[in-house]
């Protein structure tokens, strides 16, 4: 049996990651080949292309790479040819994969799409264009079924991935001594993302965010983990620009999140790894102007980070667009400081937030939903 898998981005390396291990333990025989980034690789995928050259965010971004995307379309559509995988399956990164996902058809090859995209937030009529495309869909969060069911798509819910990825590798004291952490000091996460935009459009603000607070708690020190997808060369000229302190770090990131006290975080996965770590969060979002004002007329949503949405309540500050300053940075991160009330409330609501995501175990169910569908098809 073989099976494409498509992943476009760092989080959704993670999931196929996941996925990609699970699927051979059951199914040793299986081929897994797609498009994907290293822990893909790692985990036995034969990749045709990997995602860090293509990965980009916002209207604007996408008009810019178009011919490099559709080149890569193209090439991968030409690879499903020559394959001919017995499933295709698709992992998040909506705007590409289903595009991916309609020359999949064209081929008669099956698609099964995994973390589909969030039709509950917008253009809702999305739900019943990917019913017709796709066989079987599996979400990761509740709150994205009723929108594909009325769609009539066959769709389920069967855990968050993230229950048993999210880990820290050692307990909170060793792992402040692995990173030498100071006893006496607060430990503040930054979390730009992992793409080169992100690290463009916020880490600026973070690091003046952070000169700020240091202004008014010296008790603070900051630490940031470099994504394998972002140079870390443009990282610290950016650190040296701002003219302040702050430590890089390249592995055992769950260790660090766990160990940190605090922590100002790009809209992403990332806030949801941080909230099963206990670690809370000032959560910031900025996309270019152009794409901001297109999603303004396109989206409508209270929340746009996941705790905040599995709760429906604002209860984790997030800072959008133009609220993203040095000021609201700082003045929102102090209130999450060991000792103070707001951090109490916060870590509180963040236990409720992860008890929606269901029990350990998503990435064993969606493979064998998986390999299922894989022999259902192969069998007509």
């Amino acid at each position: 049996m073989k099976i494409m898998l498509s992943a476009g981005e760092a989080s959704g390396d993670v999931h196929g990651e996941n996925i990609a291990r699970a699927i051979l333990s059951m199914a040793p025989e299986t081929e897994l080949i797609g498009f994907g980034g290293t822990r893909m690789e790692n985990a036995g995928v034969r990749l045709r292309q990997n995602f860090a050259d293509y990965s980009v965010m916002g209207v604007w971004e996408v008009l810019v790479n178009i011919r490099r995307l559709f080149k890569l379309l193209n090439d991968l559509t030409d690879f499903m040819r020559e394959e001919q995988p017995d499933i295709l399956v698709l992992i998040d990164y909506p705007d590409f994969n289903w595009r991916l996902a309609k020359k999949a058809k064209a081929l008669g090859i099956p698609v099964f799409s995994y973390i589909p995209p969030s039709a509950w937030a917008w253009r809702k009529g999305r739900a019943k264009d990917c019913a017709k495309i796709a066989d079987e869909f599996i979400a990761i969060f509740p709150h994205e079924l009723p929108v594909y069911e009325a769609a009539g798509a066959k769709i389920s819910f069967v855990g968050n991935p993230l229950v048993d990825a999210v880990r820290s590798e050692m307990p909170r004291e060793k792992a402040r001594r692995f990173f030498k952490m100071p006893a006496d000091k607060t430990v503040v996460l930054l979390l730009p993302g992992s793409r080169r935009q992100e690290i463009e459009l916020l880490l600026p603000s973070m690091l003046a965010g952070a000169k700020k607070l240091l202004a008014d708690r010296p008790d603070t020190v900051f630490y940031l983990p470099v994504a394998d997808t972002v140079s870390r060369e443009r990282i610290e000229e950016l650190i040296e620009a701002a003219g302040v302190s702050v430590t890089l770090t390249t592995e055992k990131r769950y260790s660090l999140m766990a160990a940190a006290d605090a922590a100002m975080a790009t809209s992403g996965t990332v806030v949801m790894e941080a909230a099963l770590l206990g670690l809370p969060c000032v959560v910031l979002y900025r996309l270019s102007p152009l794409s901001y004002a297109i999603g303004k007329l396109l989206v409508h949503v209270d929340n746009f980070s996941l705790p905040n949405i599995l709760l429906n309540e604002s209860f984790q500050r997030e800072l959008l667009q133009d609220e993203v300053t040095p000021e609201n940075i700082a003045s929102e991160l102090k209130k999450l400081y060991p000792g103070e009330t707001h951090r109490q409330e916060v870590t509180a609501k963040l236990k409720l937030a992860c008890q929606k995501l269901g029990v350990p175990g998503a990435s064993g169910r969606v493979a064998e939903r998986i390999l299922n569908a894989a022999r259902e098809f192969a069998a007509k």
